[in-house]
């Protein structure tokens, strides 16, 4: 596995029955890296004051991202709303590791990236608190009832991973609805800023795209499917599905092909 400059992960939601931390620990395990990035709703203290579900691979994270942060790595905390506690220590260092409401990144090429989780343009969640507790809750039932559905697909011989959450995101009108006017909302905000782009997470959306001019990326999720950002030597930035396909940008904007996990380890 080639070393990566850079590493950027979202919404783990630690403390968690459906964080997907195992496959975490695989990822982090191939990806060493100078940058270590962590850009929200990395514990979730929200599910966790409902009841807390800590295993020991969760564990394991957490000491993972320690020692990292201790052999030289530099290692940035971006708080969520699910971590939101966290946002009051705003310019501490705890184990090494650096709390930041935002954080300004420069790749190896030169662009500017704004990091932040993204919560602040979420209407929902700013203004009507109680609604996202409820769509909070909400989702970990679906996240729940996918596992159901996995399990009967292995029945039934079926291969590869399917989401039921991702599938609403995709088919259901009123979520894509949400996931690009969310997408324009924080393209929006950070124009004007000198910055080439941002770097978010919340919506548990990975992607990698140009909008408006400026490049738009998010982090995605380790909940319902397990995706992540890393930044090569040279700068280019790579969304990583580890439970499927990987998704180039280059930096001219051009397309590229699409590889499977599999195809990318033979390369």
């Amino acid at each position: 596995m080639p070393r990566v400059r850079s590493v950027f992960l979202s919404d783990i939601h630690l403390g968690t029955r459906a964080c997907k931390a195992g496959r975490l620990l695989d990822f982090l395990r191939e990806h060493p890296a100078e940058h270590l990035f962590l850009v929200g709703d990395i514990i979730d203290f929200w599910a966790m004051s409902r009841g807390i579900h800590w295993s020991r691979e969760q564990n394991t994270v957490i000491q993972k991202v320690l020692r990292r942060a201790r052999h030289g790595e530099k290692v940035v905390l971006i708080p969520g709303n699910h971590d939101e506690a966290l946002r009051e220590y705003h310019g501490a260092t705890f184990g090494d590791i650096t709390v930041a409401s935002e954080y300004v990144h420069e790749t190896a090429d030169g662009r500017r990236f704004l990091l932040i989780h993204g919560d602040e343009f979420d209407q929902v969640t700013r203004h009507h608190r109680w609604v996202a507790l409820l769509g909070d809750i909400a989702y970990n039932a679906l996240v729940r009832a996918n596992g159901a559905c996995s399990w009967l697909r292995r029945q039934m011989g079926r291969p590869g991973y399917w989401s039921l959450a991702g599938y609403a995101k995709r088919r259901v009108k009123k979520a894509l609805e949400f996931i690009f006017s969310f997408e324009a909302a924080v393209i929006h905000n950070i124009r004007g800023r000198g910055l080439d782009g941002v770097i978010c997470g919340h919506i548990h959306c990975a992607a990698i795209k140009e909008v408006d001019g400026l490049t738009y990326v998010n982090c995605g999720d380790w909940v319902d499917s397990c995706t992540a950002i890393v930044e090569y030597p040279d700068g280019r930035l790579e969304l990583i599905d580890w439970d499927g396909e990987i998704a180039r940008l280059p930096r001219d904007g051009a397309p590229q092909a699409v590889l499977t996990e599999g195809e990318r380890r033979a390369a």
